[in-house]
């Protein structure tokens, strides 16, 4: 999709939107460390994603790969720099022709710096100006792509004037841009005036100021140099009493931050550019307190893919939930996805598992993984489960990210399941017709109600498992379905089949949508994936210590069971568990 439609769609509706910018890492560590990271910040929503492009083209290769990749796998709209420094036309074709094909519809087109020590120079058959960049798109591949240009509120470092900067600008805009993204400035009455001036100029497109956060004081030096950067004196004071206190100055730089968004929003600006740097804490605060991702309702339950071929994907099931890269992965070969519904005739066999770890290889540094700590009982084990739940470590093998905020509403549930010995690994409590606009559980956008059902996904040993279907026998509990099975897949006992909806919505003058399921075929397919990432955990270890061996005891003899309550207006799913309350939780 291009990006432009977003952004329009945005200021129709008046709704704030953010976008953040990273660039290429120069190792392939850093690479795999910057997906994680891109994935953990599109939990924030922002309405796109860019990446640069090194100077000369020097990181074209990895900016193509990133970009490809966050678009299928992470879900996120994503644009790709481009520069004309030092890239004949040949080149620049092979890679606006590659970024299509690898389904990218949106370009950052700029003429570029020369690479470090090297002068600017017009390279035989290349480009002297963004605009002949932009029209050598458009000749050649018409409105196909959406053109995003960079904006300069202190003048570009080659302008004469002004006037001389806006004229170029308004070249880029007429040879076909659709957007601006201005170049970093911290006085936002630089950039209010920039935005007048443009538009006296003629330059109606939407203009959106890039923020830079500042991180680090000798970054922000170097940084406001490099650009030529006016930096009002109150800043420069403010930094002086505090540039060799690292933590004062990040924190002064989020403050900043806000306080120039606020001054902005204050004057009709909906859309901010951040400049992330590759890091997220600071740019992850400055939204939580601007309350922009507020603003944005999810479209489905889940994260869907930004993937042309995939756009009317609406339905999976829930066992990928947290492992979103690893289902899209395993999926992208079918040339039909599921929309409406999800059957058995629907539903295609899914990819071989050639990583454990999702879409993306690991690297070493997973060993220093939080849940990758000395084991020596199984309780020790079980209490991995329970710091995940209460927020103490971020990930786990199964779970990509954090705890999400709808398991965080049965936390107090999870945490004593997990203590207990049910080790949770995907859950979702029961919803009764909520707003589709609701905080936490909405989705679809607004005129809507959300329904879904109690939902729990865990290992558990042979013995409690046997205890469990004994007390699922009795009778009181015939709203419940479960599957179990074990490892080898040898060993299984369920007491129902096909497909069950666990989420759905209502909304005015549309047929009922049910984009999460439970899906027996698919579980089986699951189930491999599960224990194998039990294999992925030992690994971290000493070949045969007592952490590697209790975590192969549990892969080979424990079982992996999903339970739906089916009563999603009184659920008991709690009453079925036999637990005993931790007393540390008291």
């Amino acid at each position: 999709m291009k990006i432009i439609e977003k952004i329009n769609k945005s200021l129709e509706e008046n709704s704030p939107f953010f976008s953040f910018e990273y660039f290429p890492p120069r190792t392939d560590d850093g690479v795999e460390n910057l997906y994680q990271r891109i994935n953990y910040m599109a939990e924030l929503n922002p309405l796109f994603i860019d990446v640069t492009w090194g100077a000369g083209g020097s990181t074209s290769a990895r900016t193509l790969e990133i970009c490809k990749n966050v678009q299928k796998y992470i879900g996120l709209e994503t644009m790709m720099h481009l520069t004309c420094t030092n890239m004949p036309r040949t080149a620049l074709f092979d890679a606006i022709a590659s970024a299509k094909e690898a389904g990218i519809q949106n370009i950052l087109a700029l003429r570029g710096d020369p690479p470090r020590g090297e002068e600017w120079k017009e390279v035989e058959g290349g480009f002297a100006h963004a605009s002949d960049l932009i029209k050598y798109i458009r000749e050649n591949w018409g409105d196909y792509f959406g053109i995003a240009v960079a904006g300069y509120p202190e003048l570009h470092s080659d302008s004469f004037s002004s006037e001389d900067d806006v004229k170029h600008l308004k070249a880029k805009v007429d040879a076909g841009a659709d957007f601006i993204i201005t170049q970093l400035f911290y006085d936002t009455s630089l950039f209010l005036n920039f935005v007048s001036v443009c538009r006296e100029a003629g330059i109606t497109c939407p203009i959106i100021p890039g923020m830079m956060p500042i991180q680090t004081y000798a970054g922000f030096s170097r940084m406001t140099t490099l650009c030529k950067t006016s930096v009002p004196e109150h800043i420069t004071n403010s930094l002086s009493e505090i540039k060799d206190n690292d933590e004062a100055v990040k924190k002064y730089g989020v403050e900043l931050a806000i306080q120039m968004c606020l001054e902005l929003k204050k004057r009709g600006v909906i859309g901010f550019h951040f400049y992330t740097l590759n890091l997220e804490k600071t740019v992850w605060t400055i939204i939580e307190n601007l309350g922009f991702s507020e603003h944005h309702c999810r479209v489905l339950p889940w994260r869907p893919s930004a993937e042309k071929g995939r756009c009317k994907e609406d339905v999976r099931p829930i066992f990928w939930n947290h492992r979103h890269q690893s289902y899209m992965k395993r999926t992208e070969t079918w040339d039909e996805f599921p929309n409406g519904r999800w059957g058995d005739s629907r539903s295609p066999a899914f990819g071989e598992i050639s990583s454990f770890y999702g879409a993306y290889s690991r690297t070493k540094e997973d060993a220093t993984q939080p849940w990758a700590k000395p084991l020596e009982k199984i309780e020790d084990v079980y209490d991995v489960f329970v710091s995940y739940c209460k927020g103490e470590i971020n990930s786990l093998p199964w779970n990509e990210l954090p705890i999400s905020s709808e398991s965080s509403d049965i936390k107090q549930l999870l945490t004593l399941l997990n203590s207990n010995g049910y080790l949770t690994i995907n859950s979702q409590p029961a919803v009764n017709g909520v707003s589709s606009s609701h905080p936490i559980y909405g989705w679809g956008g607004s005129s809507g109600w959300i329904y879904q059902k109690a939902y729990v996904e865990f290992f558990i040993s042979e013995e409690s498992l046997l205890s469990l279907l004994n007390k699922l026998a009795q009778g009181q509990h015939t709203h419940i379905t479960y599957h179990a099975i074990n490892g080898k897949g040898d060993k299984s006992y369920t007491n129902t089949s096909g497909t069950n909806a666990l989420t759905w919505g209502v909304f005015t003058g549309s047929e009922i949508k049910q984009p999460t399921v439970v899906d027996s075929n698919s579980f089986l397919a699951w189930k491999d994936e599960a224990f194998g990432l039990w294999r992925y955990w030992a690994a971290k270890y000493e070949q045969n210590s007592v952490s590697q061996s209790l975590l192969n005891q549990i892969e080979s003899s424990w079982f992996l069971m999903n339970i739906v309550d089916n009563n999603f207006q009184e659920p008991t799913l709690t009453t079925i568990f036999d637990v005993k309350h931790d007393e540390r939780d008291h």
